[in-house]
C-alpha cells in the first residue's frame, strides 16, 4: 500500500484520520510522548492488523487512549481509587495506568483482564480521541526497533504498511510513558518513564 502522509495542521488531517481509522486503517500520529500507531479497538480485526503490521507477539497487551479523565469508567470497570487519583493528577500525561478492563473492550487488546489507559497530552491527539473515540494505540515503531518522534522516523520503519502518518513535527516527549499497576494494592511501576515513583507516592499521600 502507499502511505499517505499529512501535516497535522491541514485542514483536513483530523476528518481524514477518522475516517482512515473507521475504516480499518492504521493512523500514526504524534502525542506528547512519542508517535502513536492506532487502530479502533471495536474491531478483532483492525486489532489484528495493529500486532502484525508491528510484528508484535500478542501476549503483550496494547494500552487504550482517551481525550479525558472522566472517560476511564468507559474502558475500566470500577478503577480503583489510586487510579482515580492518578488520572487526576497526571492526564493528560506521560503515565499509562493499569486498571481492569471492561467487558466492552476486545480480549485481544490483553491477554489479561486489564488495559492500559492514558490520555496524552497533545492537542492534536486529543481532538483526534475526541473525535474519533478511544483508540487502541502502540508506539508507531517495528517491534524492537526505536522508538519514533518524527513522521520520517515512522516512514523509515513502516513506510508501506500503514495507511496514514499525521506529521505534527518532532514530538515533545522523547520515551515513552510511565506504566503503573493500579490493580494491586500498592502501586507498582511496570515500565520506568518521565513521572517518577516519588511523583506516584506524593500523588496518592497528600
Amino acid at each position: 500500500m502507499n502511505t499517505e502522509v499529512i501535516k497535522s495542521d491541514h485542514p483536513v488531517a483530523l476528518p481524514h484520520a477518522v475516517d482512515v481509522l473507521k475504516n480499518g486503517g492504521l493512523v500514526a500520529f504524534p502525542t506528547d510522548t512519542v508517535y502513536g500507531l492506532a487502530a479502533l479497538p471495536s474491531s478483532v480485526e483492525f486489532i489484528e492488523r495493529l500486532y502484525t503490521v508491528k510484528g508484535r507477539e500478542s501476549t503483550r497487551a496494547i494500552a487504550i487512549l482517551i481525550s479525558s479523565p472522566t472517560e476511564l469508567e468507559n474502558v475500566s470497570v470500577k478503577p480503583s481509587k489510586t487510579a482515580l487519583e492518578l488520572a487526576s493528577r497526571f492526564w493528560p500525561g506521560p503515565l499509562t495506568l493499569i486498571v481492569p478492563r471492561h467487558p466492552d473492550l476486545p480480549d485481544i487488546l490483553s491477554p489479561n483482564p486489564t488495559i492500559g489507559v492514558r490520555v496524552p497530552d497533545h492537542a492534536f491527539a486529543l481532538e483526534l480521541l475526541r473525535l474519533a473515540g478511544p483508540l487502541g494505540v502502540t508506539s508507531a515503531n517495528i517491534s524492537g526497533h526505536e522508538n519514533t518522534n518524527t513522521a520520517q522516523e515512522v516512514l523509515h520503519q513502516l513506510d508501506g504498511r500503514i495507511h496514514l502518518v499525521i506529521d505534527g513535527g518532532k514530538s515533545p516527549g522523547s520515551i515513552p510513558s510511565t506504566v503503573i499497576d493500579c490493580t494491586t494494592s500498592d502501586p507498582v511501576i511496570l515500565r520506568p518513564g518521565p513521572i517518577k515513583l516519588k511523583d506516584i507516592h506524593e500523588a496518592i499521600t497528600n
